[in-house]
This record gives C-alpha cells, sequence and structure tokens, in this order.
C-alpha cells in the first residue's frame, strides 16, 4: 500500500471514499450539539447514514473487481479462495478486533456492562436482531464481511456444482441472484413487521445483516459493468451523475417535500428507500471511477491520505474518542462558540489517532500478509 491510493490510484475512489467518512464524521458531530431543527442538523444526519452507504456499495465495487477477475482468469481453486480471503482479513480484521477490545476495556473501566461481548467476534451483534448500544459502528463491518462471504462461498460452491463455460455470465447470474434475494428479505419485513417510526427502522432494518446485503452486491454489479461493458461505462459516465444528483436530491429533499413519511407509507421506506440509496451511491462511480487523477495537486495528498485512514477514522471516531470525550468533558455547560472548537478538537484527535493506527498496526499487517 506504500505510496498508493486506497483504491488503486484512481483518484475519484478515493475522494468517493474521503467524502463518505467526512459524511460519517459530520453525522456524528451533531451528538455534540443539543438536537435542533436547523437546515444544518437535518443535513448532518442525513449525511451520517449516505456515508455509510457509500462505504457498502464503493466496497463491493472494489472487491468485486478483485474477485471477478481472479474468478475468470483462474481455476478458482479451493487455494486461491483461502489466499483471497487471506488477504481482505488482513485488510479488515485486525484492526476491527483491536478496537473492539479497546472498546470492551474503556467499557469495564467505566463501569459499563457489555451484555452478550462474544457476538462482535463473530459478527454476530446484527445479524438479526437490534445490537447493543455498544461499539454501535461495528454494524457496517458485520454487514460487509458476511456479503464478502456469502459471495465468495456462493461463487465456489456453485462453480463447483456447475462447472460453467461462460464464467463472467454466471458471475452475473450468482451476483443478480444474491441481489434479488436480500431484496426480498426486505419484502418480507416490509408484510410481517408493523413498522412506523424512524427508530424502529433504523435499528430493526437499516443496521441488520439478514437485510442489508443487496447495498454491497449492488456495487459488484457495477464492477461486472465496469469491467465487462467498457464501453458504455464510459458513456454513461455524465448522464448518470446527472441521475444521481437527481436521486439524491430526491431522496434527500423530495422524500419531505412529498410528505412520504414511513407512517403514511411504510412499505416505501420498508422495501424501496435503501436499495434507492444504494442506486444513488452507484450512479456516481462511472465518473468517479474514471478520474484517474486530479489536476489540483494541493487537493490530491489531503484526500488520499484520508482515503487511506478512512477505515481506521470510522472504527474510532465514535465509540473510542468521541464517547470518551464527552464523558469526561461534558458539553451540556458549553458556549456555542465552545462547542465549535470541541468539534475542531474532536477532528484532529480522530485524525491523529486513526494515523497512528494505520501507521503502526494496519498498513504493516497489511503489506506482511501481501507478501
Amino acid at each position: 500500500m506504500e505510496k498508493k491510493s486506497s483504491s488503486d490510484n484512481i483518484f475519484g475512489l478515493d475522494f468517493m471514499r474521503t467524502t463518505a467518512i467526512l459524511m460519517v464524521l459530520f453525522g456524528h458531530c451533531l451528538s455534540i450539539y443539543p438536537p435542533n431543527q436547523s437546515l444544518i442538523y437535518q443535513v448532518g444526519i442525513f449525511s451520517g447514514f449516505f456515508g455509510v452507504e457509500v462505504f457498502f456499495v464503493l466496497s463491493g465495487f472494489l472487491v468485486g473487481r478483485i474477485l471477478y477477475q481472479l474468478y475468470v482468469e483462474d481455476d478458482f481453486s479451493i487455494k486461491k479462495v483461502l489466499e483471497f480471503l487471506k488477504r481482505r482479513s488482513f485488510r479488515i480484521l485486525p484492526n476491527y478486533y483491536l478496537v473492539l477490545i479497546l472498546n470492551i476495556i474503556i467499557s469495564f473501566i467505566l463501569g459499563y456492562a457489555v451484555a452478550d461481548w462474544w457476538k462482535y467476534f463473530f459478527f454476530l451483534q446484527n445479524f438479526s436482531s437490534t445490537m447493543l448500544p455498544f461499539f454501535p459502528e461495528s454494524w457496517p463491518v458485520s454487514i460487509g464481511v458476511f456479503a464478502f462471504l456469502l459471495l465468495l462461498i456462493a461463487l465456489y460452491l456453485k462453480t463447483a456444482i456447475v462447472k460453467p463455460s461462460n464464467k463472467p455470465l454466471f458471475f452475473l447470474l450468482v451476483v443478480l441472484g444474491l441481489t434479488l434475494f436480500f431484496v426480498f428479505t426486505k419484502i418480507y419485513y416490509a408484510f410481517t413487521t408493523q413498522n412506523t417510526t424512524l427508530d424502529q427502522w433504523n435499528l430493526e432494518l437499516k443496521a441488520l445483516v439478514i437485510y442489508r446485503l443487496d447495498a454491497f452486491f449492488i456495487g459488484v454489479l457495477a464492477a461486472w459493468i465496469s469491467l465487462n461493458r467498457l464501453p458504455f461505462w464510459k458513456r454513461i459516465r455524465l448522464p448518470f451523475a446527472f441521475l444521481g444528483m437527481l436521486l439524491f436530491g430526491f431522496m434527500f429533499v423530495g422524500v419531505g417535500f412529498f410528505q412520504l413519511t414511513i407512517d403514511r407509507f411504510p412499505h416505501f421506506w420498508n422495501i424501496f428507500y435503501l436499495p434507492l440509496t444504494s442506486l444513488t451511491c452507484l450512479l456516481f462511480l462511472p465518473i468517479l471511477s474514471q478520474w484517474k487523477s486530479t489536476t489540483f495537486t494541493f487537493l490530491q495528498k489531503p484526500i488520499v491520505f484520508i482515503s487511506l485512514i478512512s477505515y481506521s477514522i470510522y472504527l474510532l471516531h465514535y465509540g473510542v474518542i468521541l464517547q470518551l470525550l464527552q464523558f469526561y468533558f461534558p458539553t451540556d455547560d458549553l458556549s456555542m462558540n465552545q462547542l465549535h472548537l470541541y468539534s475542531l478538537c474532536y477532528f484532529l484527535i480522530t485524525f491523529l489517532s486513526a494515523t497512528l493506527l494505520y501507521k503502526f498496526f494496519e498498513n504493516p499487517l497489511r503489506k506482511w500478509s501481501n507478501q
């Protein structure tokens, strides 16, 4: 990874990942301030949600491209599958387990009891039921891990059984099947659950593994198109980006303007809202995946660097850093200017901590796994 971006030196994808992590940070930074109805506060709530959704689709796109090329160009033996699994595991698991242990230690020191803590070691904390408030930012990691494992296992087992002659088409059919299956899990949820509040939607649908793997697979579908229909992928970059902006505007502003509230239109929220969000993220991939570099050199280094440390930022920013700050330095009696300074300190501590974690733990382990 040294002297390379986290997205194979494609600046647009680094920009996408950096934007996503900054949106998440901005969203969680709101807890520093008293709740209000201002436009900035509402934008922050949406940006935190949207940033995580960008990560799902972008991860699916990047992993999908690597896995597809391995799948069609190699024999895809169990040895190759295990080697691929090892490399991907070293990108995700060491940081996750280190920060998980940190969270357990912090909870013990602060006197918080953590029930069912063992589930977090097996990514079961949000598999089919609402997870605990402990280490709340871990829910997307579970979704990413299960999506990756399911895709890998499905491709290997189905290929071993069917022995396809057209591997690109077979790959597409497997991913389409998995995507549709997890769209149908949301349909099942919609018709078996009386859900009329966003709080319930957040806890019981948005953050559960059994309903969310399609977000990752939509990114994998985009990867297949980019590799198999390259001329089409190049042609659609501008119209798709325009459609993405329109759909983003609808998801953020239009839903409220047309009063598409969850109590009035529960099926829209339970079935369509999350896939539409994933589709919105996908629409920006053609243009961003072809944005190889930028002439604004003063922007390139910070954007690429933030992209590189984005996973460390995500794991540390809330449960470890923000919760500790708010525990030892409460914000109840601070003025607005003091809250702004508090937020600045929070951002600086987060970036410094993530840099140290990346430099001395995450990156060395990644390089070792690639040897």
